[in-house]
């Protein structure tokens, strides 16, 4: 299977979706007020989610043929 830019974007799709949505439930936890631990273990996790979404891209892109620094 011949790997592309595109079929590196829509694999990757998933994992886009997750972020935002975990960003998402961040916002709504902070408008509703809820309590300071509530808020911290959802900016992880959206925080976790986002930083994985910035290190498949050139994961995929670069198919182990390179090293990533």
């Amino acid at each position: 299977m011949k790997r592309t830019i595109l079929g590196i974007i829509e694999a990757g799709e998933p994992l886009i979706q997750q972020a935002i949505e975990a960003m998402r439930h961040h916002r709504e936890a902070e408008v509703a007020g809820k309590s300071p631990d509530e808020l911290a273990r959802l900016r992880l996790l959206a925080d976790s989610l986002y930083q994985a979404v910035v290190d498949y891209h050139p994961r995929a892109i670069a198919d182990g043929s390179q090293a990533l620094h």
